[in-house]
């Protein structure tokens, strides 16, 4: 498992709780979390909390997005492992950085890891419908609207579906 890897404008490192400062500009960003599992976090501590319980996974990797030669986390990367061979992905990037391209740069990078170094044979990834940036990433990046779930998720802004993506090895970087 790798605990740090690069791409051309950023580096990715293992997270960390000391990112909670960092990272409180994502996790309390009401429009940003709309579509995330939790509600906005109302302070530090609380995106300190969570990060407790998240990096403490054993079947969940998670990494921060960081500028390269900067280490101030700017987003995040998981990565759990759903059964043999099949990965779930997920991302997050600060406002700030929006438009840059440094969440597709940020992901393709985790995908070589998962696809390329690591071998998985498919990554997968869980949207919500409204959630038009997420949708259009994947879908630029080679995945497969694989199907819909409806009435999957009970969170903040009430019941949600969900869009399943996925990516087979043999898709990625043709």
């Amino acid at each position: 498992m790798s605990d740090r890897f690069e791409s051309e404008r950023l580096a990715m490192r293992r997270q960390s709780v000391d990112d909670a400062e960092a990272l409180f500009d994502a996790y309390s960003d009401a429009g940003l979390m709309t579509y995330w599992s939790s509600a906005p976090h109302r302070d530090v501590a609380e995106t300190r909390a969570y990060l407790v319980t998240h990096v403490a996974q054993s079947d969940w990797r998670g990494w921060s997005i960081t500028l390269k030669g900067d280490d101030r986390a700017i987003g995040t990367l998981g990565a759990g492992e759903r059964r043999n061979g099949v990965i779930e992905i997920g991302y997050m990037l600060t406002r700030r950085y929006w438009g840059q391209g440094i969440a597709r740069e940020a992901v393709s990078r985790l995908l070589d890891l998962l696809l390329i170094e690591e071998q998985r044979r498919r990554v997968m990834a869980d949207t919500d419908p409204d959630n038009a940036a997420s949708n259009a990433l994947l879908k630029s990046l080679g995945f497969s609207l694989e199907g819909r779930l409806r009435g999957e998720w009970d969170t903040h802004i009430g019941i949600r579906d969900s869009l399943i993506w996925g990516l087979l090895r043999a898709e990625w970087r043709q």
